[in-house]
């Protein structure tokens, strides 16, 4: 297979050992980046929850706590140093996880805790929950929130206000799925209007001045949007402002791993970003590179 540099996948890696919503072993996740190509592969496993509250009802009904949210989080840091040294000559590996903006009042210590805790090479910064609301799950959870914001545009403004708050909060390296509100949306075009244009843009400028990197998230594709996260005016508009993109698969299982990375490779280059930016590990250290999208 022909080397491929931009195979980069920074937002994904999610396996059934560590995720109760994925699938296999965290192994198996990494033998099929390999056997894709990628060239660096970022494992982000999810922070654990620290409330009961925020369980997810599929977690209820198998049992979890967050006591045992927080030990696989603790295992799963402890096997990436091992899994890190084992792909090392065939796949870079870097250590990540995906914080979370839950409970509003301490995730900040909570997801700076766990970054200092277990040194991860870098972090994804992901907005699942609008004022401790789920937005990312059950349609009925999404009303919910829209519900408590007063109407689908004021939840949207809402929605980017706190990915803006989070990115001035965590510094993350990456910003997961920024309009993740399409998912359960009626449309795309109910999420474009003047004011939440304005409040995406506020976010950018925030990822912009604190230098991340946009996740081009392809499981936009396979949730059946049409396109990745983010929607195409949001990649001109990054792109125009000088924010980078990387690729995030945002695989739960080996057979999700570089799912529609290549048709994310022609929407990128369809609108206009003829590069990524990739954090990866070289002879001193972590680096962050521009690799080229054309062939």
């Amino acid at each position: 297979m022909p080397s491929e540099p931009w195979k980069v996948s920074l937002h994904g890696g999610h396996s059934g050992e560590f995720c109760e919503h994925a699938t296999s072993t965290l192994r198996e996740v990494l033998e099929a980046a390999v056997a894709y190509g990628y060239q660096t592969f970022g494992v982000s496993e999810h922070a654990p929850r620290s409330e009961d509250r925020f369980l997810y009802s599929s977690e209820r009904e198998k049992g979890y706590s967050v006591e045992r949210l927080r030990r696989e989080f603790e295992a799963y840091a402890g096997a990436m140093d091992a899994l890190v040294q084992e792909f090392d000559g065939r796949l870079v590996v870097l250590r990540g996880f995906e914080a979370e903006v839950i409970p509003t009042s301490s995730y900040a210590q909570e997801m700076l805790g766990w970054q200092e805790r277990f040194g991860f090479d870098y972090m994804v910064g992901s907005v699942h929950y609008v004022d401790e609301v789920q937005i990312d799950g059950e349609k009925a959870d999404f009303e919910a929130a829209v519900g408590h914001s007063g109407g689908l545009e004021p939840f949207a403004v809402r929605y980017y206000d706190t990915v803006a708050g989070m990115v001035e909060t965590l510094h993350p390296d990456v910003v997961g799925h920024l309009d993740l509100i399409r998912r359960n949306a009626p449309s795309d075009a109910v999420l474009d209007t003047p004011a939440i244009r304005g409040a995406a843009e506020r976010a950018l400028s925030v990822i912009r001045e604190r230098d991340a990197i946009l996740d081009l998230n392809t499981a936009g594709y396979r949730k059946g949007l049409g396109s990745p996260y983010p929607a195409p005016w949001l990649v001109r508009r990054a792109n125009e402002m000088g924010v980078g993109f990387c690729f995030g698969d945002d695989s739960h299982g080996p057979a999700q791993v570089g799912e529609g990375l290549e048709q994310g490779r022609r929407y990128l280059l369809e609108n206009g970003v003829t590069e990524i930016a990739a954090i990866t590990r070289g002879p001193e250290g972590l680096v962050r590179k521009r690799i080229p999208l054309s062939d």
